[in-house]
């Protein structure tokens, strides 16, 4: 299962200014992508405003990216959620052809104790054959996902082969990664956090900055695998400062603004989310122009 280590890039979905798909931004992102050293594409997370597409959308998106991908890197697609049997229903149904696993989030705002959430991901498990990567990520989810409880459905269930590790614990990391079966893949899901993640051995990243800059954030992690840390360090310490802004006014709005200085895509978002302040969007400017250069 060493196919999802090294950099996912969590795809951001672009917009015109009338709302709709973006589909040229979209075709320049995934291009960007291939051609920049990324490992795997990851369709419809969190930010790709995922909770802001129709089914169709979701579906026409997604066969669109497959197109233009064409086989050339595996695909990884978001499906989660809080209700159990939704999941699976979506799982049963779609057509999933061309997807190579899914990302799934654990459950959100109804808040599950632990048992509850090894429950809902056996369940998901026992639905599909693709390969699962879970994702914890209590930031958003108000629910932490305990190290044992990780290494509980890494251990037992056969198709759960990654985790998403967003929770900002260090020390809950290092536990998963000490305790887990041999294969079993620790993606780092703070961007800030790889360099970190990765010198107390896990295996690569599901990425936003990666949207821009794939190129300089994939030298990080293969850098980083082959224990090359001062090359490592230098590439993390490059994006640092810019990968801090991202996040100070929303995600994805920092990273579309970013995109729309390279001229990939515009930066429009949907409601709720709303585009960056104009001190914010200045100093993304700043730190992209200083990247460029910097890499030239």
């Amino acid at each position: 299962m060493k196919t999802f280590s090294g950099v996912g890039v969590a795809l951001v979905t672009p917009f015109n200014k009338d709302g709709s798909v973006d589909y040229t931004g979209l075709k320049q992102l995934v291009l960007h992508q291939i051609n920049n050293d990324t490992n795997y594409l990851v369709v419809q997370g969190t930010t790709g405003e995922s909770a802001t597409l129709s089914v169709q959308e979701k579906k026409e998106v997604l066969a669109f990216i497959i197109k233009i991908n064409a086989g050339k890197l595996p695909i990884v697609l978001g499906v989660g959620g809080n209700n159990t049997n939704e999941i699976c229903d979506k799982l049963n149904s779609g057509d999933l052809g061309g997807v190579d696993a899914i990302l799934s989030v654990s459950p959100y705002y109804n808040k599950p104790s632990q048992k509850g959430i090894i429950a809902h991901f056996k369940k998901i498990a026992s639905n599909t054959n693709l390969p699962i990567i879970l994702y914890n990520v209590p930031g958003r989810t108000s629910s932490n996902m305990t190290a044992q409880t990780s290494l509980e459905l890494a251990s037992s269930v056969k198709n759960i082969i990654a985790i998403k590790e967003a929770s900002g614990n260090l020390e809950q990391v290092m536990t998963i990664i000490d305790n887990k079966p041999k294969d079993f893949l620790v993606l780092s899901g703070d961007d800030a956090l790889t360099l970190a993640h990765m010198s107390v051995g896990g295996d690569g990243v599901i990425s936003v900055v990666a949207n821009a800059f794939p190129k300089q954030f994939s030298n990080l992690v293969s850098s980083a695998i082959k224990g090359k840390m001062d090359i490592a360090k230098e590439n993390h310490y490059l994006l640092f400062e810019l990968i801090k802004s991202l996040f100070e006014d929303g995600n994805p709005g920092g990273v579309k603004k970013v995109l729309s200085d390279l001229n990939i895509c515009h930066d429009y978002l949907r409601l709720p989310l709303v585009n960056i302040n104009d001190d914010l969007s200045s100093k993304l400017e700043l730190l992209t122009k200083r990247i460029l250069e910097k890499s030239i």
